[in-house]
């Protein structure tokens, strides 16, 4: 026998024919598997309904921040009719707010105004250096989809003294 034929025959090490057949084991395990029934990964739902009921774009990145301790999450429809305010006020935690109908008008403590029409949302931040107030200037009704985000028992607005936004300030 000469040196090639030895290799062939000597065992752990497979000729030609032997990778060809495993090749073709590999190759038969890897279609069985197409048969093999699996696990879904989600399952489709049942008697579950979801109605969108606001959508909004915010101006640019929202940062959401819980307040420190157990969260009081609240969500809420608010309309203001036109000519209606708010009132100055604050909140002791966020606020996440669609805009779904009209344009709110919004002064803040500073005296700069903000202006979300239809289909916009805003964080309005906590705390009393954040008082403000909302207002419809326009001709027909707010419509608000607002979350709130509130320490644990807190009111969900506070009221707070206007800021004098008068000529000159």
């Amino acid at each position: 026998m000469g040196r090639h034929q030895e290799q062939q025959g000597r065992p752990g090490r497979p000729g030609r024919q032997g990778r060809l057949g495993k090749s073709l084991v590999i190759a038969g395990c890897v279609a069985a598997l197409a048969f093999v029934p699996t696990a879904a990964g989600a399952t489709p739902g049942s008697g579950v309904s979801a109605t969108v009921v606001a959508e909004g774009t915010s101006a640019g990145k929202l940062k959401v921040k819980t307040p420190k301790g157990r969260t009081d999450v609240t969500f809420r429809r608010i309309t203001i009719e036109p000519g209606g305010s708010t009132g100055w006020h604050t909140h002791r935690g966020q606020l996440i707010a669609v805009v779904q109908a009209g344009t709110l008008t919004r002064t803040l403590d500073d005296c700069s105004v903000e202006v979300s029409p239809a289909g916009t949302s805003f964080i309005e931040p906590s705390g009393k250096k954040h008082r403000h107030v909302g207002r419809n200037l326009g001709s027909e009704p707010v419509v608000l989809w607002v979350t709130y985000l509130l320490p644990e028992g807190s009111e969900l607005s506070d009221d707070a003294d206007a800021v004098d936004c008068g000529p000159g300030k």
